[in-house]
């Protein structure tokens, strides 16, 4: 095994102490464990926290991960990708996670590129559909998986399919303590003189204690000062629920039975040594579970580690760890058996010890240190498997437009919304966003078939003239693949995207007919514009109008949503302004480069100056926040959205922003004719050649199609239709950039 030093730094999620349950002792010891043995070895620690401000967590813990809330879990994510971590450590458990069947921690894996070793406190026979889920997602996420009996393991290759190479059984650990008489530790407890039968842990029904303490008329009998010592709060979730009712109910049962004076229900959580302390006083401990697939119990490894004798039902962990006479196995609810065991133990002076001497031999194997190396031995094997990123030289050259890709996903209806990698998901339906943007895009085509253009225009053009609802004079966004809408009125975005598709159409459509039927629905439409309140969505109609100013000039309500936004935006940047913000809003959304882009349109439109200047300044700014290391273009990542004056995150990145950062620097050459716009055009379009932070080719080449993004572990893999429109539609710009660049160029040897 390597040293530690060669590790680093790990990440280590789980609940951690003061959170009182038997998961966050283990956390702690495992942290403890491995600190202790590799004292180089940085372990940043990140405790689930159910009631955040609760816990007085030490300076260990690194951060806290509210339980309920996504973005906390997307925050510890990126936290733990920038400390510098080689890989993360997750102590599994259902029910300390958010999410259905906690699969928020799952979100929070994928958003790591780290190796990921998960330790599982419990390996369900029978899962529900959400619990299923979440494990095979887990088991697809993890490099190792770390389970504490060989019945885990063979649930997880019989019901989940996991490799054999990947899961591998290391033991609960346990505590380093010598072996010793219990009567040199019982006078500290008050317990001199008596015979103590122990259990502790958090109290709950599943514990079976009532077993025990039915067992105890007959042991009394015979062993009239015996004591039964439980030791433990009851569990906070219970106590939620109905307070120490059960509680009372054993105190109660005690009474009933004659046997209150023989039973002592201590509620506490013990501290770790104190605890220790009390287990090694204790003459045996009794383990009386209820669940026959329990295949993790701390305090029955703590109990085997300090040599107890232990009386246990034969749930999955007992039936392991006290297999070859090291332990006592009795049936599920059978207070017989337990008097009859704990009676022949407690009689059987030599007997017991031996037992004691044979447990305490097999809890050896098992103390912490020899946990913290086993499992830094997978760590590193973990680490050493991980495959490294591989930078690929990026295309140069701009892929030629390719409509193949927006064809496999359209239909007769129009152009489907999602796709599960190429194939298109049915489920999802269609949504005027798209359509939209598959209309803007068979106009900027460039050598496609005229019946195919034909066709394919008619179809994305009647999927819009079928969205528009005259009652409430709005468009219809989203439809079913049934073809029924899921709506009356689409969003104000969707709305002013559908006004543009309509603009660009009237002035570019290569048909007749189709700018004279773009006119026509612009005029019977467009009027909505007045009611936006979105700033996107406005910029939308705004360029739809200049589209369609362009194609009638002098058109009166192009004209007059013209004259309505710009200085409302103006009025924005004013009111969101900072000496480091330059910017319309307090938070960054998406598809931002559609603001400057047009202001500048407006002002070109309109021949104000004043909104062309301010559109500049302003996809400086934004330009300058979309850049990364080494220059390279790095969109907005949608994880910055809603974050008030913060700095933009990197991930994910999505198509949609490289392609409105094209055409705003389109825009702002128009203007300026300043070929610099060029170049930071070609700086957004070379992040879809692979010229981005994870040096992959975001355009899926051959075939016109395009992933859904950027993530921290690499490529969504899905193929959208924003996605590929995003991409065809930058194809277009940056060729039609390119061609303009040329006749700029050339202009100057012409004139003379």
């Amino acid at each position: 095994m390597g040293e530690s030093a060669n590790v680093g730094r790990i990440a280590l999620i789980g609940n951690y102490l003061p959170r009182q349950c038997g998961l966050a002792t283990f956390t702690t010891d495992v942290h403890h464990a491995l600190c202790a043995r590799y004292p180089d070895l940085l372990v940043d620690v990140y405790a689930m926290d159910d009631h955040p401000g609760r816990y007085d967590y030490p300076a260990a813990v690194t951060a806290a991960i509210t339980e309920g809330d996504p973005s906390a879990y997307a925050e510890a994510a990126r936290a733990i990708e920038a400390s510098g971590a080689r890989a993360i450590m997750v102590q599994h458990e259902f029910g300390i996670y958010g999410g259905p069947a906690g699969d928020y921690l799952i979100a929070l894996l994928d958003r790591t590129t780290l190796p990921v070793i998960v330790t599982l406190h419990t390996v369900l026979d029978q899962p529900n559909p959400d619990q299923r889920r979440v494990m095979e997602a887990l088991l697809r996420r993890a490099a190792r998986v770390i389970v504490m009996a060989e019945r885990g393991r063979e649930i997880l290759e019989r019901v989940y399919g996991a490799s054999p190479r990947q899961v591998v059984v290391i033991p609960h650990g346990v505590p380093d303590r010598p072996l010793i008489d219990s009567d040199m530790l019982k006078a500290s407890f008050g317990w001199a003189g008596r015979e103590v039968v122990l259990t502790f842990g958090l109290l709950s029904p599943g514990k079976g204690i009532e077993t025990v303490i039915e067992a105890l008329p007959r042991l009394v009998e015979r062993h009239p000062d015996m004591l039964y010592v439980v030791l433990g709060s009851t569990h906070p979730n219970l106590v939620a629920h109905e307070g120490e009712a059960y509680r009372e109910r054993l105190q109660a049962l005690a009474v009933r039975l004659g046997v209150e004076r023989n039973l002592d229900l201590i509620d506490g959580f013990v501290e770790y040594e104190a605890l220790l302390d009390r287990l090694q006083a204790a003459d045996i401990y009794a383990t009386p579970y209820l669940n026959p697939a329990q295949i993790t119990s701390g305090t029955l490894a703590y109990a085997v580690g300090v040599g107890k004798p232990v009386v246990a039902t034969p749930y999955v962990h007992a039936t392991e760890i006290l297999a070859d006479d090291h332990g006592v196995l009795v049936g599920f609810n059978d207070a017989e058996g337990f008097a009859r065991e704990i009676d022949r133990l407690l009689t059987d002076d030599a007997g017991r010890a031996a037992l004691s001497a044979r447990a305490y031999a097999r809890g050896r194997t098992m103390i912490w240190p020899k946990l913290a190396e086993a499992t830094m031995r997978e760590v590193e094997r973990a680490i050493a498997a991980h495959p490294s990123r591989i930078a690929v030289s990026p295309a140069t050259r701009p892929l030629a437009p390719d409509f193949a890709a927006v064809e496999r996903m359209s239909d007769a209806t129009g152009m489907l919304q999602h796709a599960i990698y190429s194939i298109p998901d049915r489920r999802h339906g269609y949504c005027i966003d798209d359509n939209a943007r598959a209309l803007i895009l068979m106009s900027q085509l460039p050598d496609l078939e005229a019946a195919t253009r034909d066709r394919w225009t008619t179809i994305y053009a009647a999927f819009v003239q079928y969205a528009w609802n005259p009652d409430n004079r709005r468009f219809r966004n989203f439809m079913r693949f049934d073809r029924s809408w899921c709506e009356d009125m689409g969003s104000e975005d969707s709305n002013g995207r559908t006004l543009w598709a309509l603009g660009v159409t009237a002035r570019d459509a290569q048909f007749g007919k189709h700018r004279d039927w773009a006119v026509w629905m612009f005029d019977t439409t467009a009027s909505l514009a007045f009611e936006l309140g979105s700033p996107r969505a406005q910029a939308f109609a705004m360029l739809g109008a200049a589209a369609m100013l362009e194609a009638s000039p002098g058109h009166r309500l192009a004209l007059e949503i013209l004259q309505r936004f710009p200085d409302a935006h103006l009025a924005l940047l004013e009111k969101a302004r900072r000496p480091e913000w330059r910017w319309f809003e307090i938070v960054l959304a998406y598809d931002n480069a559609r603001l400057p882009q047009a202001l500048i349109r407006a002002g070109m439109a309109l021949g104000r100056g004043d909104l062309v200047a301010c559109g500049i300044d302003t996809l400086d700014w934004i330009l300058a926040k979309q850049t990364g290391h080494e220059g390279r273009f790095r969109a907005v990542g949608s994880e910055s959205f809603g974050r008030v004056y913060a700095e933009p995150l990197p991930f994910d990145q999505q198509p949609l922003e490289a392609q409105a950062t094209i055409d705003a620097c389109g825009a702002a050459f128009a203007a300026t004719g300043d070929r610099r716009w060029i170049a930071e055009a070609e700086r957004a379009y070379r992040w879809f050649l692979g010229v981005n932070d994870l040096d992959l080719p975001v355009a899926s080449t051959g075939d016109g199609g395009c992933f859904d993004g950027l993530m921290p572990t690499g490529l969504n893999r899905n193929q959208g239709a924003e996605s590929i429109l995003a991409l065809q539609l930058a194809n277009c710009a940056i060729s039609t950039l390119s061609l303009s660049d040329a006749d700029v160029a050339q202009a100057p040897r012409a004139a003379a």
